[in-house]
């Protein structure tokens, strides 16, 4: 992989609370190539909203960083004063949130959000801003953008507004694009179509994305490589395909199970018995060890650093072969 864009380093996050600090994110690392598409997989509550809004600098309180570095082109970006990361935020970072009727002004046309925001980062004149704004609905797939620029967002389709909210992220040109569940609560055909503008907005830009949701189709459709989250930690992270085809982690295995396929009927899909455990009940050792089909000593003790497979990541101690060997003699006495 090229020189990274985006470096995540022993990220962690706390939220303060009367009984003390709980962790909401352990240790999360990773690098984002240019042009590469990360995609962030996970259950409800597995931390992957909770690491882009760390990116970007938009942690609510009592949520803050607590340890870790988030570099940026080589800056260091998570311990700059809000001032200075309003700058970084938009004009190198953008984001593309979940719900787009809470991205948007229902009270401004859509032209006159997409031009203030060019206006803000850039030295184009109004005419000129307005030009940029018809070529980027038009980039999004916005049929008649000449038309449609000034109209509000009520007037558009939930597609259509996932489309304007893209071009939204895109005024500044960002090297960096977080996509939280863009195509949730979209149909196949809308999401399709949003893959097919986040694929060419790597291609013609250039620019990174992390592509955050809970749809592994999606993330199969999209990304380069893929992070599967569980309890605020990685437990894998490799290229899409070997994860998705053979996972290491018993917790990916369980979710690549989980997805239906057309290869023949089956009575009923694989599930993960129980579930994500809350912030402040999360089990000592690998947090997954209650629901792991796998579970030895070790995993209810320690918990797993990330274990190099080949080119993949895995957080399991299966992939230690002295702690495996002792778990294996261990069940063999008992």
């Amino acid at each position: 992989m090229s020189e990274p864009l985006l470096s995540v380093r022993d990220l962690r996050v706390e939220f303060a609370t009367r009984r003390g600090p709980l962790v909401a994110l352990d240790s999360v690392a990773f690098d984002v190539a240019p042009g590469e598409i990360l995609g962030v997989v996970g259950e409800s509550g597995a931390g992957k909203s909770l690491t882009g809004l760390s990116i970007i600098g938009l942690l609510d309180p009592p949520g803050h960083i607590a340890a870790g570095e988030i570099m940026l082109k080589g800056r260091r970006i998570d311990n700059l004063p809000p001032g200075e990361m309003r700058k970084i935020r938009g004009r190198h970072i953008g984001m593309i949130f979940q719900d787009p009727l809470t991205s948007l002004n229902p009270l401004l046309r859509v032209g006159d959000q997409l031009v203030e925001t060019i206006l803000a980062h850039s030295n184009l004149s109004p005419k000129q801003a307005r030009g940029k704004a018809i070529a980027l609905l038009a980039e999004v797939g916005i049929p008649a953008p000449e038309k449609r620029i000034d109209g509000y967002p009520h007037e558009f389709s939930g597609g259509m507004r996932q489309r304007v909210v893209i071009a939204l992220a895109l005024c500044a040109e960002p090297s960096l694009v977080i996509a939280d569940e863009p195509t949730t609560a979209l149909d196949v055909s809308v999401q399709a179509q949003i893959i097919a503008v986040l694929k060419r907005l790597t291609l013609e830009h250039g620019a990174a994305v992390i592509l955050i949701t809970h749809d592994m189709g999606v993330i199969a459709e999209t990304a380069d490589r893929v992070a599967v989250m569980y309890a605020g930690r990685i437990a894998e992270i490799g290229k899409v395909g070997e994860v998705v085809r053979e996972p290491l982690h018993p917790y990916a295995k369980g979710l690549m199970a989980a997805i239906p396929t057309l290869e023949g009927r089956v009575a009923r899909l694989a599930q993960i018995p129980g579930s994500m455990p809350r912030l402040s009940a999360i089990p000592k050792g690998c947090a997954f060890n209650p629901r792991c089909p796998n579970v030895f000593d070790p995993c209810r003790v320690e918990r797993p650093p990330p274990l190099a497979m080949g080119d993949r990541l895995a957080a399991c101690w299966l992939y230690d072969r002295g702690q495996a060997s002792a778990g294996l003699a261990t069940r063999g006495a008992s």
